[in-house]
């Protein structure tokens, strides 16, 4: 477990952890001090991560996601320097803060702009480069919501059956008895913590099953993400809240699975990323039995995320072709109820929505985006025309740690943009 994730004392800012004038990985072997390994925690602590996340490969097995043998798609550039000049108002605060200096508040390692399908602003720190793949997290979520809603509008999956009726298996989970769509909209009444901060929270747990090292002798607990799922338990009544809870994801994930015939890696390559026009092939992690990690897994390059942003911005089609059902994304971006999401209790939050694992903004402009722990985030205002990709690598997992020097912002250059 990477202990030093719970650590209280203040971490580096931006520029003193920057993983790259830090050293870390560097040598042929690196150094004792500056080496990083998956198997005794360290890659996921402090500011090692800071390397971790754009090198997740490296110290972990993965599945790829192929983006085929086509061309990469045209990403047109008009820079706009202005947008580093763009200021807001931190929520909770008083004092205005440019766009510039938020992305090392943030500690951003990647950040690309879309205005109308072109890039106009762009900035890699750090150990993530262009041609580099990164940790997207919880973003992960986000693809495979979409694949479901995608599923629902061509007719091969009924959001309105029970995941029993689709994964036997998780019959006598607390799973068994929700809907696809409690599934899809994090519904589900189940038992599961997802405090980060908490080492004894059922997501380390979760983990602990998904981890693809051989398991201490007195390890009694599942070995593999499906086993996990097969063990959560009921809390609540199903359909009345809103709970963030990623084992959602992954119980969709073998829905999906089941109903495809193909795990989610090799479903989101078919479906999505090899019609996109991707610069490269993403990966996802897996378990010790090859089960991609849907909940989380997925590593991308950032201009492909964006891409995958401006294909759901102009109702589904980009490169070319109809990628996804419109009706896939009118369903996607309708949003849910409000008074579901209020009891969840994010204050930086009120008046949102999730749906088919989008966080829904219902901003006069209709804004919805993708979040990740650490700072992931894929923003899509539709009115501004305009798709905003970050990835980072944040010292705080939970986004409420970022989330008012970023939604502002966003908001901010959205509007800018507009105006020009």
């Amino acid at each position: 477990m990477p202990s030093a994730a719970f650590s209280s004392s203040p971490p580096p800012d931006a520029l003193e952890s920057d993983p790259v004038k830090m050293g870390w990985m560097i040598g042929s072997p690196p150094p004792p001090e500056r080496m990083i390994r998956f198997e005794d925690g360290s890659y996921f602590q402090f500011p090692q991560m800071r390397w971790s996340v754009a090198h997740f490969r490296e110290l972990m097995p993965t599945t790829n996601v192929s983006r085929g043998l086509g061309a990469p798609s045209t990403l047109a550039r008009a820079l706009q320097p202005g947008i580093d000049k763009v200021s807001f108002v931190p929520t909770g605060s008083e004092r205005p803060m440019t766009w510039g200096d938020s992305l090392l508040v943030n500690y951003t390692d990647g950040i690309v702009v879309l205005h109308k399908g072109r890039v106009v602003y762009e900035r890699f720190f750090g150990a993530l480069k262009p041609d580099g793949q990164h940790a997207a997290m919880s973003v992960t979520k986000t693809f495979v919501g979409t694949l479901a809603a995608m599923m629902v509008a061509e007719g091969t999956l009924d959001p309105e059956r029970k995941v029993v009726e689709y994964v036997p298996e998780l019959g006598k989970s607390a799973f068994g008895s929700a809907t696809v769509r409690q599934l899809m909209d994090m519904t589900t009444g189940i038992r599961f913590s997802e405090n980060y901060a908490d080492p004894k929270a059922d997501v380390w747990a979760h983990a602990a099953a998904g981890n693809p090292l051989p398991k201490p002798q007195d390890y009694t607990g599942p070995r593999s993400y499906h086993e996990y799922l097969q063990t959560v338990q009921p809390e609540g009544a199903h359909g009345e809240a809103f709970h963030y809870r990623t084992v959602n994801t992954d119980a969709l994930g073998w829905v999906l699975a089941r109903v495809s015939g193909k795990n989610v890696a090799q479903l989101l390559s078919e479906r999505i990323w090899s019609k996109l026009g991707a610069e490269q092939d993403a990966y996802m992690t897996v378990d010790s039995t090859g089960t991609p990690f849907a909940g989380g897994g997925l590593n991308a390059g950032l201009r492909d995320l964006a891409r995958f942003g401006e294909m759901i911005r102009n109702d589904g089609r980009y490169n070319g072709q109809q990628i996804l059902p419109k009706a896939a994304i009118d369903d996607i971006r309708r949003g849910a109820s409000k008074e579901d999401f209020a009891k969840a209790g994010y204050p930086q939050l009120a008046g949102w929505s999730y749906h088919a694992m989008w966080w829904h903004t219902h901003n006069e402009h209709g804004a919805f985006m993708a979040r990740g722990v650490f700072g992931q985030s894929l923003y899509v205002d539709p009115k501004a025309e305009v798709v905003i990709a970050r990835f980072a690598s944040h010292p705080t997992a939970a986004n409420a740690a970022n989330d008012a020097t970023t939604l502002p912002a966003y908001d901010a250059v959205a509007r800018y943009l507009m105006s020009r």
